[in-house]
């Protein structure tokens, strides 16, 4: 699933998982200030006809059944389900007066509660103990995410994390017999490979298309705070394939994939791959802690210029300009100023913003590293302890605290400051609610992902344990709840089944 993000002219960026419109407008060189900025266009020299060397006859291409059957068990389906609240909601109490906007959606009398809304993607099996990888706008806010092998099993997935800046998901199922796919070196990868696209496009069923790698380290601008360094391919990509994975000849996962390029919705030749690489790092991170940390350096770097070159004296087109450094940040107590160069990360030149952007968010934070410099035309290299970089709360809520044996059929974490201020509440203490079952008492009493529970029986909760003390001690009444949505607050009441 995905939001609708906007769109621009002419190109139009699409999510490639089915539920929503999920259009983006590609974004141009530029970006915003958050630990780094998205790059600019990278100037390349063509090399002369007299020096490329002869190439070999390609032989005639051979079939891919042998590795289609190898790597099809360990592609799935993705279905997920969500509520969704209906625009214009409006209730009305017992004497017809119209109530307040803070109670849509509350279980109130109206032809226009909020409604399930489903969606379709892909995943591919990376482990046999059930892991699963997928894209986070595959999952974004669902309450229910079931997945279909292909022997047509299907299971009730735990979404284990989700990292919406690099658009994965982990997923984890309870089953037997899977065959996992491995992941590759993605960086091994070169332009002209061909490569094979497993996923449910449109709901069809498993498919599979053939093309080759077009492009590498591609940034689309699909939003600000993304990490992209995608695998451009002109393999046939359409809504659906999202989570799904791209495959080398050798049958090696190297990319998950994730968007595609078109004016219409459907494939045009122009696909993009989360390359395996960042993949195994955000899942590695994931499944160990919930969440992903990310170096940070603290500029806003734009990408150079043939014409910003020139006036700064540089004599190549390559590396990211310093357009400003937060005060009191990693850059500006080792020294960095508006107007460097960065040119050199730990030694490796910066081709440019997108590439010094990735590898800074990639490194531990807490790490030293050294960073190269130009500044009025002559190089320096300082020392930089990076820092953390603080993004918004992780879609889905990592991998939240569950209710005691789902009797309430909701999943919910303690309330942070950022959590907080995201949703635009005062509430300082609380249990965000992250899942709900569409089908449990929680679903049914009105609570949505998103709302804060303040009070249950009229006592603060504040953890997972004191939630399920408070529903206990309700015995066989039904627990009254002070929730908290977007700042309006209201009492509902859940009823537990009975043990």
């Amino acid at each position: 699933m995905s939001t609708p993000l906007g769109t621009r002219a002419r190109k139009l960026l699409t999510l490639v998982g089915v539920g929503a419109a999920g259009l983006a407008g590609l974004a141009a060189a530029g970006g915003a200030a958050i630990g780094l900025e998205h790059p600019s266009v990278q100037a390349s020299a063509a090399t002369p006809a007299a020096a490329l060397p002869a190439l070999s006859p390609v032989p005639a291409p051979g079939g891919y059944a042998d590795l289609v059957e190898r790597v099809a068990p360990s592609i799935v389906t993705v279905r997920s389900e969500r509520l969704v609240e209906t625009a214009g909601y409006r209730s009305r109490g017992r004497r017809g007066e119209q109530l307040p906007p803070f109670f849509r959606g509350f279980g109130l009398p109206d032809d226009q509660q909020p409604r399930r809304q489903s969606g379709l993607g892909s995943g591919v099996v990376v482990n046999t103990d059930g892991t699963i990888l997928t894209n986070h706008h595959v999952v974004e806010g669902a309450g229910k995410v079931k997945v279909e092998l292909s022997d047509r099993r299907t299971f009730e997935a735990r979404v284990v994390g989700t990292d919406a800046p690099s658009d994965l998901a982990v997923l984890k199922i309870e089953a037997k017999g899977l065959r996992a796919l491995s992941l590759g070196d993605s960086d091994a990868v070169r332009v002209g490979d061909v490569v094979l696209a497993f996923g449910n496009p449109l709901g069809v069923g498993q498919t599979v298309t053939m093309g080759i790698v077009s492009a590498k380290g591609r940034a689309t601008g699909f939003g600000d705070g993304s990490f992209e360094d995608f695998l451009q391919t002109d393999a046939p990509i359409n809504q659906g394939n999202s989570g799904g994975a791209l495959v080398s000849t050798s049958g090696q996962l190297v990319g998950i994939n994730s968007q595609i390029l078109s004016g219409s919705g459907g494939n045009i030749g122009i696909g993009f791959a989360i390359p395996a690489q960042m993949a195994r790092s955000v899942m590695t991170q994931l499944v160990g802690g919930g969440e992903v940390h990310r170096g940070l350096l603290g500029v806003t770097v734009q990408g150079v210029t043939s014409d910003l070159a020139q006036s700064l004296g540089l004599p190549d087109v390559a590396g990211a300009l310093v357009s400003d450094v937060t005060p009191d940040s990693p850059a500006a107590r080792a020294g960095i100023e508006r107007g460097d160069v960065l040119v050199r990360l730990e030694g490796q030149p910066v081709t440019d913003a997108n590439v010094l952007r990735n590898r800074i968010a990639s490194t531990r934070p807490g790490s030293t590293v050294s960073v190269g410099l130009v500044r009025d035309g002559q190089e320096k290299t300082v020392r930089v302890e990076l820092g953390e970089l603080k993004t918004a709360r992780t879609a889905g809520g990592g991998a939240p605290e569950r209710e005691e044996s789902g009797r309430l059929g909701l999943a919910v974490q303690p309330l942070r400051p950022e959590d907080a201020k995201e949703l635009g509440i005062s509430s300082k203490t609380g249990l965000l609610v992250s899942e709900v079952d569409p089908d449990g008492p929680a679903a049914e009493a009105g609570l949505q992902p998103g709302d804060v529970i303040e009070q249950v029986n009229r006592r603060p909760v504040t953890d997972v344990a004191g939630l399920r003390a408070a529903v206990k001690a309700s015995g066989d009444k039904p627990s009254l709840f002070l929730v908290n949505r977007r700042g309006g607050r209201a009492f509902l009441t859940v009823e537990a089944p009975r043990a």
